[in-house]
């Protein structure tokens, strides 16, 4: 099973442009159950907060397949504090879920992830993701 942490950035990307990759990375990938999407419950309050916020009600937000992916996902307790500061202090859960679970952390904002922050946790962007999952269709 392919096993994905999507950084917070990729959910609101996904819900506000529904034609970008961030969107079919959840659309064609997560909700059709070929991609496991991995949460904790600090990573669930993350999306649920970030997407309630009122300048995204415009987008008509949360998205409505929010609830479902979160519910639908590989639960995990919360991993022990990431032990590297991270420039974003937020996106240390991010990583310490990623470490311990061997998933990858998908993300649109790869430089919040420079190498020395991620400790062995894979960072890596949607786009190329994306091109890693359609080549092992292939």
């Amino acid at each position: 099973m392919r096993l994905a942490v999507l950084d917070t950035n990729v959910i609101v990307s996904a819900g506000i442009r529904t034609d970008g990759r961030p969107s079919e990375l959840v659309r064609d990938w997560v909700l059709r159950g070929q991609v496991q999407l991995v949460c904790s419950p600090l990573v669930a309050a993350e999306y649920r907060e970030v997407t309630r916020r009122e300048k995204f009600r415009r987008y008509n937000f949360p998205p409505l397949w929010l609830e479902f992916a979160i519910e639908e996902s590989l639960w995990l307790p919360e991993p022990e504090t990431w032990p590297i500061p991270c420039p974003d202090a937020k996106d240390a859960p991010f990583l310490a879920l990623a470490a311990i679970s061997g998933a990858w952390l998908v993300t649109g904002n790869l430089k919040h992830f420079p190498e020395r922050v991620c400790g062995g946790a894979r960072v890596i962007s949607v786009g190329e993701y994306l091109e890693h999952l359609v080549g092992q269709e292939e």
